[in-house]
């Protein structure tokens, strides 16, 4: 549920559902308006999606949506990084 009180820490939430099929909601929180990053990586390390590329976000609370429809079922991390934040959650695609 997303509240009405700014938040007062930088937050990446699990996506749901997860597991997916093909579509994912991602929820995350700016502390502070800041440069945010928000990337889906494979387990090589490799970026699959960018979803926020260097964007200033202001405070508050933020989702998107991924489709991750032509990538391979399998785990995925996806990592947000802003102002001096840089955290990581773990995702299975499942089709």
């Amino acid at each position: 549920d997303i509240t009405s009180t700014p938040p007062t820490n930088y937050n990446l939430h699990q996506n749901f559902p997860n597991p997916f099929n093909a579509t994912t909601t991602i929820r995350f929180d700016v502390a502070q308006s800041s440069v945010v990053n928000l990337k889906v990586y494979n387990l090589l390390g490799q970026v699959v999606a960018t979803l926020a590329d260097g964007q200033n976000m202001s405070q508050g609370t933020y989702q998107v949506q991924w489709d991750a429809k032509d990538l391979a079922s399998g785990i995925y991390l996806y990592q947000l990084e802003a102002g001096d934040v840089k955290v990581s959650r773990k995702m299975i695609l499942l089709k």
